[in-house]
């Protein structure tokens, strides 16, 4: 039986992780691995290369843990796992590679909201790797509402999701697809999806969803 690692930067997506699989895949052996300190220290010094170390200690100790597939689920250590892929000999995918496929594929114009400035570049930047993987020409429009951000951390998550979704509608106004970076914001997509005259994606279904691919 296959043996699936994921690693979060939160310890709230565990418990989301854990569903999600469960409806999915409810045979699969999971295990996870939280280290809150990586995002913390992303936001206050951006990436470095103890970061990127860190990161691609904790993609081999899952290996040594009998891991045959390792998740990361945050967005904002992309860079830094395009290293840990060199250091270990399992499959490493980012919670994002799903999303940003899809959304390539659905237009050339994509609207992207992040709440985290260290989310900005890793999250753009994958689209655009996916884009050239594809050989497809894109244009990225980025919307960074720290204040969203702000606002979750206190547990204020109405004011959150009165951000995000107001800058969705705004992103909708000019793009072909919105894309929600962070999967903190995963659960306005629904709503969004069904009021927003343009598709809206986030990642933690589609990636559980991918994870057939490898399974």
């Amino acid at each position: 039986m296959k043996r699936l690692a994921f690693l979060h930067t939160g310890s709230f997506l565990v418990d989301l992780f854990k569903r999600l699989i469960g409806e999915r895949y409810p045979d699969l052996s999971t295990f996870h691995m939280v280290d809150e300190s990586l995002i913390q220290d992303l936001l206050a010094n951006g990436e470095s290369p103890g970061i990127v170390r860190r990161i691609a200690t904790l993609a081999t100790l899952a290996e040594s843990s009998g891991a045959d597939l390792l998740v990361f689920t945050c967005s904002s250590t992309s860079p830094a796992v395009n290293v840990a892929r060199q250091m270990v000999s399992i499959p490493i995918i980012k919670i994002d590679d799903a999303m940003a496929e899809k959304a390539i594929g659905l237009g050339c114009r994509i609207g992207v909201v992040c709440t985290t400035s260290s989310t900005v570049g890793p999250s753009t930047g994958l689209i655009r790797e996916h884009a050239q993987r594809l050989d497809r020409t894109i244009e990225i429009e980025h919307r960074l509402q720290g204040a969203a951000f702000d606002a979750i951390v206190k547990g204020d998550r109405k004011t959150h999701d009165a951000i995000v979704a107001k800058t969705a509608e705004e992103l909708a106004a000019s793009c072909d697809v919105v894309i929600l970076a962070q999967a903190s914001m995963a659960h306005l997509q629904p709503d969004l999806e069904k009021r927003l005259a343009v598709p809206v994606l986030a990642s933690p279904h589609l990636c559980v969803e991918s994870l057939a691919n490898y399974l």
